[in-house]
């Protein structure tokens, strides 16, 4: 197919998306804001990249004939655009057709709450398109209750390439002392300050002798705050902010974990695509319950989910793996099947492929 793509050059979602798409033979042609330009060039040299002329906020509006004129030359098959809010709007101002427009998270959990203007903003664009994908159930379920969307909306997971993201030689549990750890940014809605606290009271519960430690990976505004908070509770010998690392790295750090960490507070987490990776690396998952992690991991089997904001909650479940490494392995090998069956990314693509050609089916039908 000849796919046009709507959406910021520099996500890791458009990027995972391309990349794999244009692998698969598709003619993939991505249109991004300029001030959204990839600079790592993980985009695949397959992948045509054209950047629009405005920037900023002003350009999901003024962008809209430029989009229209570059559609009608490449003229594809299918056009998918990215988040309901910002190049959903500037999908939906381009009268583009056939449209599947993908939703992602803060697009319909966050950008509808801010005004009645931008709840009707992202409702109007979900009726512009002729098909609505979304990451998780849940998130579809919000979409249909919160902005009332009565139509079919489509199941697209943004699994893991499980050839990347796959156990190391030694599974969680079998190196000395325990490590614990996340890869998150350092924001207030990832809850690290929860991890944090909820670490201490392990530590206290386990032997003085004991080999554990944490390390939380990620850049944020919270960095500062994090550091006081782990140094007022006595764990700088122990606990470390390690910074932000590239994707490229990240499975190897996350085989480097025993028992994998996410405390979130939002239910804008709505696919839990961190949880994800930690399973298919064999690595066990202790996780709020938000709505994406619900979705993802299967409490008691793959991980375990505590309550939000609960950090003796967390605490609790974070002990009782570190003392139990059989468990931790146990749950990590279920995880890992968990994602081979549902979320490989190979498959997902797959799924995707097959949501372009019936949204191609609708768009006709309704006369698009």
């Amino acid at each position: 197919m000849k796919i046009a793509f709507i959406s910021a050059a520099r996500s890791i979602h458009t990027v995972k998306w391309v990349n794999f798409l244009a692998r698969r033979g598709h003619e993939v042609r991505l249109y991004s804001l300029p001030d959204h330009e990839n600079k790592l060039g993980n985009i695949d040299p397959a992948v045509n990249i054209v950047y629009l002329e405005k920037s900023g906020f002003a350009g999901y509006f003024t962008n809209a004939p430029q989009l229209r004129r570059q559609i009608r030359d490449f003229a594809p098959d299918i056009v998918n655009a990215h988040y309901a809010s910002g190049y959903g709007t500037l999908a939906a101002l381009s009268r583009l057709h056939p449209l599947l427009l993908s939703v992602w998270g803060s697009d319909v959990y966050d950008f509808p709450l801010k005004s009645p203007v931008h709840k009707q903003l992202v409702k109007r664009n979900l009726e512009k398109a002729d098909a609505v994908a979304s990451t998780s159930r849940v998130m579809a379920d919000r979409v249909r209750r919160v902005l009332r969307y009565n139509k079919p909306i489509f199941i697209t997971p943004f699994g893991v390439d499980t050839s990347l993201f796959c156990p190391g030689e030694e599974p969680g549990g079998q190196r000395a002392g325990v490590r614990f750890g996340t890869v998150k940014a350092l924001e207030d809605k990832y809850g690290m300050d929860y991890l944090i606290r909820a670490f201490a009271m392990v530590k206290k519960r386990l032997p003085d002798s004991a080999d554990v430690t944490l390390e939380i990976y990620g850049k944020g505004s919270r960095r500062e705050a994090l550091q006081e908070l782990i140094d007022s509770l006595g764990l700088s010998d122990c606990a470390k902010l390690c910074g932000a690392v590239p994707n490229t790295q990240v499975p190897e750090i996350i085989r480097g974990m025993d028992i994998f960490c996410l405390p979130s507070t939002l239910d804008s987490e709505s696919f839990g695509v961190s949880a994800v990776e930690a399973m298919a690396c064999g690595v066990p998952v202790v996780c709020s319950d938000v709505d994406g992690f619900r979705e993802t991991v299967e409490d008691g089997v793959t991980g375990y989910l505590v309550p939000r904001c609960n950090e003796k909650a967390l605490a609790d479940k974070m002990y009782e793996l570190a003392v139990n490494p059989q468990l931790c392995r146990m749950l990590g090998k279920a995880g890992r099947e968990r994602v081979l069956r549902l979320y490989d990314f190979s498959k997902n693509v797959e799924e995707m492929e097959d949501f372009y050609r019936r949204t191609i089916e609708l768009a006709h039908r309704s006369g698009r």
